[in-house]
């Protein structure tokens, strides 16, 4: 089984490097770039065949280490 787990910050936190790269894009001619926020991606294999217990693995890792939800949202995608 795989999964992505897609990390972001959340609406109101600043994105110092987000900023810095709606700059470079723009500095490198791309057009219509409004805004860009960063953030991270882990795609992850799973031995586990039981998708209720993997989702529940991920959310308890991205709790734990991928994320620090103070700051940052996440989302778990098991295919």
């Amino acid at each position: 089984m795989k999964a992505r787990v897609t990390v972001t910050l959340k609406g109101g936190v600043l994105d110092p490097q987000g900023k810095a790269i709606e700059g470079a894009l723009r500095s490198l001619g791309v057009a219509g770039v409004a805004s860009v926020r960063q953030g991270k991606v882990f795609d992850i294999e799973l031995d586990s065949a039981d998708r209720a217990a993997a989702e529940a693995a991920l959310k308890q890792a991205c709790e734990k280490l991928l994320a620090n939800t103070v700051v940052e949202n996440y989302r778990v995608d098991i295919s």
